[in-house]
């Protein structure tokens, strides 16, 4: 075993000695460093984890945010680590023996075939590696293009390469056809590999290949290699005896290989038309079963349930029942056709706003490649040949069955509310449909909920938003109950004039027998057969403690099995601390707990009680922790947190004020490592709507996408950073921001180590609108950076969120924005609350962050405030990268919005020079040329 330590991810310290007198004394230590943007790309964190199931290894990458990271492979018996640099897309055998990864190509390497304009054929490619956990070797196969194992055995391991660099034929004569080549049409050779023995056998121009999930057969399909298999085929092999059989043999495009659970059945589509250029595909359903010879065609455009004319989908997932006894597919009408007629100047282009619209065009456009691949979900039943139709044009969603074997599921309708843009919360008419035979019965009309069916198939269930009550529909006696009649369990801070939310469930004992749910603070169980026994059995809400169940089930079945002993995460809502307790015999056992963010993804062997876990502070890097379920012993595995020892970073604290209607708030401070009361600092305010349940988390350097200062690049820098938590009153969100914020901030200046002169204000989103506002109602502010901000409710109240293309007067009626009312029924709200009418108070400047393309809140409201202050005299920049969203996305655009921002922030709060872009501007023609980032020189100024 190698036991290699990753010097990236630890940070060596050596004791310096001198002599004085005969005796040693140690160096000084070294001073910290202030985080600087340089630190990004470097940093690395933790992007993957899992343990073996055997509990023995654990494995995780350690990746930057640019650059070559590297798995790493920890064995908890014996804690000795190794690791492979470059490893992606990790998959660990089932038997524990082996990981199986991608090996990336260094980035350096991507980078200068990018800049030498190499074809795509002679870019850098990934490999594959083989890590064998007993020996520590590294097995690496060049030039994959992906591979799979089977998800509930070992043993065997298949892989598709690419397809070799290309050389000229020169052998080719006149009137001979070429030899056939690899591509993404014909295919590329997949290896299937037998791990135990070492054989391995190679099909040629394979498009598709599937394990079934307990590896017992391997299937693909092959477009012929025009020698021993001259036309397209699908072959089953089986895994036990290495045999393979020819099940499909024909011409076309096939796929949707889909095995059932015990690996005896397959399914898939073919569309014998080998025209690429036809616009019309009548795919077939093939079936096959164990024993028979050649695969069935079940299903094709004159032998399907769905209406006359319709085709069978070679979009639709195919998907077999849990017992196999029911395969699923999807049916669609034929798709509406341009006529080829016309030549592409003579087609007209235009949209139509109709009355009877059943959804918005702007909303149809960004559905409209989905809308063409829609499908209608249909049943066979292998058993009786007999195919069924469930879905249809008026009830095109069905739930997907349970594990169990039922005879009905539900179907979902929302034609009759589809044209409500102006209410995000969807309604649907709800109905119990007969896999039998698709009839299908009413079972609740407008429900505003998301109904799911129980692991067993017994029960549909919501929580209905209407009236925050949770309900259960028997399947076996067609009845409807209230499960939690005269409780509260929708969520009681919800301060939205909309239905709020409820807290959830967390599942179902075996047999559909009880079903869990939460409240704020506490666990609850119900008997759907008996409402009444609606019961609480943990005692969150006297402790102040929310009690949440960890389900550390791999396959989520979404069952709580009480035989076994359950882990609970807790928050304690007075310290703001978390930890883990145990449920069992109906007691509750506290593990492991105290002042720090104990994450709720736990990561459990499949075999063993080993778990890897998570917690964190503002200082402490989130490490992986590995421990059983006991927590008697832990183990911290990995040491990212040693990125942090060379530089400052800071504490943070929990301070409480008075908002200006007398209401007791909360808010976090944090200050820099070497606070001192006798200096004074500058201070940024930052806020969106609550963040104090947050203080403990670790919050990692890197670029914002948004304006959003990084309070550890702040506290390293210098900057004391508040951020309150708001309340708000239906009508009045500016206000409210207002009265929540400003008291806070004034409360926190009767502290002599705060620079008054020297405040900032940032927000994204709505906290970009709030900060808007709040420099048009006060001018405590310095400086202020609102990102994508709503300035005008007037003009954005009628327009589009252009990502889901609905309308956004609902953002205004329902939601976050917080009016309450429609802009008829209270026009002055919405003028009162837009920063726009108040520009002329403004005396704070403002650098505005709104990109062209932002998908949640229109571009031009940015361009409103921009241009109001403009004109009025009031110092003011904008900042838009092209083709950007909400929040930026691509990290060149990232990086240089985040060193801009504090270019901005630095010269008003720390009187730092101010750079060229804003004293001179960007002119258009030097976009992309000249980012003027550098200082200004005195005679720009």
């Amino acid at each position: 075993m190698r036991n290699l330590l990753l010097l990236p991810l630890l940070v060596l310290t050596t004791l310096a000695y001198g002599q004085k007198k005969g005796k040693k004394i140690p160096a000084p230590p070294t001073p910290k460093k202030a985080l600087t943007h340089n630190v990004y790309d470097g940093w690395k964190s933790i992007t993957y984890r899992n343990l073996t199931n055997n509990g023995e290894w654990a494995v995780y990458t350690a990746n930057p945010q640019e650059g070559d990271g590297a798995a790493v492979f920890y064995s908890l018996k014996k804690s000795k680590i190794d690791s492979v640099h470059r490893a992606a897309d990790i998959q660990l055998g089932f038997d524990s023996d082996i990981a199986v990864f991608k090996i990336k190509p260094q980035l350096a390497a991507v980078r200068d075939a990018k800049k030498k304009k190499k074809k795509r054929e002679d870019m850098p490619k990934d490999s594959l590696g083989i890590y064998t956990f007993a020996t520590g070797q590294v097995t690496k196969i060049p030039k994959v293009n992906s591979f799979q194992l089977p998800e509930k055995a070992g043993g065997f391991l298949a892989y598709q390469l690419e397809s070799p660099a290309a050389k000229r034929d020169t052998t080719v004569r006149k009137g001979r056809k070429p030899a056939k080549k690899e591509s993404e049409e014909n295919g590329y050779q997949v290896v299937l590999k037998n791990l135990k023995t070492g054989s391995q056998t190679s099909y040629g121009f394979v498009t598709a290949y599937e394990f079934s999930k307990n590896g017992k057969r391997f299937a693909y399909i092959t477009t012929g290699n025009d020698s021993t298999v001259k036309t397209p085929a699908v072959y089953v092999v089986d895994l036990a005896n290495g045999s393979s059989q020819k099940v499909y043999e024909g011409k076309g495009k096939t796929k949707k290989l889909t095995f059932d659970e015990m690996g005896d059945q397959l399914a898939f589509v073919t569309d014998p038309d080998t025209n690429a250029k036809s616009l019309v595909h009548y795919y077939k359903l093939y079936y096959w079963k164990s024993g028979e010879s050649l695969a069935r065609k079940v299903a094709d455009e004159s032998n399907q349930p769905g209406k006359k004319g319709w085709l069978v989908s070679g979009d639709a997932p195919l998907a077999f029942a849990k017992n196999g006894s029911k395969l699923f597919f999807g049916t669609a009408p034929k798709p509406a056709i341009a006529d080829t007629t016309l030549l592409p100047d003579e087609v007209v282009s235009v949209e139509v706003w109709g009355p009877k619209d059943p959804a918005l065009q702007p909303q149809q456009k960004v559905t409209a490649e989905r809308d063409k691949r829609r499908s209608y979900t249909a049943v066979f039943t292998p058993a009786d040949g007999k195919l069924v139709q469930l879905a249809t044009l008026e009830m095109d969603q069905i739930m997907p069955v349970a594990d169990g074997n039922p005879d009905y599921t539900v179907g979902l309708s929302d034609n009759k509310f589809s044209h409500e843009h102006w209410d995000w919360n969807s309604r649907n008419d709800a109905y119990v449909v007969s896999l039998k035979d698709g009839s299908k019965k009413l079972i609740g009309e407008g429900i505003r909920g998301n109904i799911r069916i129980s692991p067993e198939g017994k029960y549909a269930y919501w929580f209905s938003l209407s009236d925050t009550a949770w309900y259960a529909y028997s399947f076996a006696n067609a009845k409807t109950v209230q499960l939690t009649k005269d409780r509260k369990f929708a969520d009681e801070d919800d301060d939205h004039p909309d239905f709020p939310r409820g807290y959830g469930s967390t599942g179902w004992t075996k047999g559909d027998e009880v079903f869990y749910l939460y409240d704020k603070y506490d666990v609850w169980t119900v008997n759907p057969t008996n409402p009444s026994s609606l019961t609480r059995i943990t005692k969150g809400r006297e402790e102040k403690k929310t009690y949440r169940f960890i389900n550390l089930d791999r396959e989520d079945r979404g069952i709580v099995d009480l035989s076994k002993p359950q882990l609970v995460h807790l928050f304690n809502h007075t310290t703001k601390g978390s930890g883990y307790a145990q449920w069992s015999n109906n007691t509750m056992t506290v593990l492991h707990q105290g002042d720090f963010a104990a994450s709720p993804m736990v990561t459990k062997a499949k075999n063993t009680d080993e778990i890897l876990f998570t917690k964190t502070t503002f200082r402490d890097y989130p490490d992986l922790l590995a421990t059983d379920l006991t927590f008697k012993t832990i183990r911290k595995i990995s040491n990212l947190g040693e990125q942090t020892k060379p530089y400052r970073w800071g504490t943070v604290e929990m301070v409480s004020w008075v908002n200006g209607d007398g209401v007791p708030l909360q808010g976090l401070l944090y200050k820099p490592d070497d606070f001192d009361t006798t200096k004074k600092y500058p201070m940024i305010t930052y806020f969106y709507e609550k963040e104090s349940d947050n203080i403990h988390n670790f919050v990692t350097p890197a670029p914002t996408a948004s304006a959003r200062n990084n309070y550890a690049y702040s506290v390293s820098n210098g900057y004391i950073v508040f951020v309150p938590d708001i309340i708000y009153q239906d009508g009045y969100p500016g206000k409210s921001a207002y009265r929540c914020i400003i008291p806070g901030v004034l409360k926190l200046l009767e502290n002599t180590w705060i620079d008054r002169s020297r405040l900032g204000i940032v927000g994204h989103s709505w906290g970009g609108y709030q900060t808007a506002y709040l420099i048009t109602q006060t001018d405590l502010f310095k400086t202020a950076v609102p990102g994508a901000p709503v300035a005008n409710m007037t003009s954005a109240y009628g327009g589009i969120r252009w990502g889901t293309g609905l309308s956004r007067q609902a953002q205004y009626e329902h939601t976050q924005s917080r009016i309450g009312a429609t802009i008829w029924e209270k026009p002055i709200q919405y003028i009162e609350n837009s920063p726009l009418f108040y520009l002329p108070n403004v005396k704070t400047p403002a650098l505005i962050m709104h990109n062209d393309e932002d998908d949640a809140v229109p571009w031009y409201q940015g361009i409103e405030l921009y241009l109001g202050l403009k004109r009025l005299g009031k110092p003011a920049w904008m900042v838009n990268y092209n083709t950007e969203k909400h929040g930026l996305r691509v990290r060149k655009n990232q990086k240089d919005w985040t060193i801009r921002m504090w270019q901005y922030i630095d010269h008003y709060l720390k009187d730092a020079p101010a750079p060229q872009w804003m004293e001179e501007g960007l002119p258009m023609i030097e976009k992309g040329i000249n980012q003027r980032l550098l200082p200004a020189t005195p005679a720009d100024n």
